[in-house]
């Protein structure tokens, strides 16, 4: 069986401020880099054959503790990052629906192809997020990975594995720093939003 442990990054200081970090480059934040370790010693004892991240900061820097206890490099894919939220990307949720009413009406009726002028679209973000995993999980047939990247990538897998609509409001958790565990082949979720080892996280994506 092909298996895929999927995690969000830790929290940042933009999660706690539900500030749009899109492919903006932040780091942790202590929460996260606290939640990073947990989680590696979550995993210490899996059998994992490769790990890939998402290239942005905050990916990278919660997929290190994990490769540090597993002794696994991490293979780093730019097609797992956050999807390109344009003229949003640095403002909170509420800057961006002050400062851009009619662009926000959109977004918030996940319209598919509405790409924030200058980003990217639900429809485009779809095909990249879901694109990446299933080839993940082809290079690696019948074992084991572990991949780190962002909640819009995982609100896309959910939506693919489950066949919920991408226009659908969400109604399932993307924690930071959850474990997430899929099946493929056929695909089905295993194990969904997994925070037993964490003190606390954050889900600030609106829904």
């Amino acid at each position: 069986m092909t298996r895929l442990v999927i995690v969000r990054h830790g929290e940042t200081a933009w999660n706690a401020q539900r500030r749009v970090q899109g492919q903006i480059d932040v780091p942790l934040n202590e929460t996260g880099r606290r939640q990073a370790e947990a989680l590696a010693a979550a995993l210490a004892g899996e059998r994992l054959a490769a790990i890939w991240s998402s290239d942005l900061a905050r990916a990278r820097e919660t997929a290190a503790a994990a490769a540090a206890r597993l002794g696994l490099p991490v293979r780093l894919e730019p097609a797992l990052r956050e999807r390109h939220y344009g003229i949003f990307e640095t403002l909170t949720y509420a800057e961006a629906k002050a400062r851009y009413p009619e662009d926000y009406a959109r977004f918030e009726r996940r319209e598919p192809d509405y790409d924030f002028r200058t980003g990217e679209s639900l429809r485009a973000f779809y095909e990249r997020a879901v694109g990446c995993v299933r080839s993940i999980a082809a290079l690696h047939a019948g074992e084991s990975v572990l991949v780190f990247t962002h909640g819009g990538v995982l609100d896309k897998v959910y939506r693919f594995v489950t066949g919920m609509a991408i226009t659908a409001p969400r109604d399932f958790a993307i924690p930071n720093c959850g474990i997430n565990r899929l099946a493929a082949d056929p695909w089905r979720i295993l194990v969904w939003a997994d925070v037993s080892h964490l003190e606390s996280a954050l889900d600030d994506l609106p829904e």
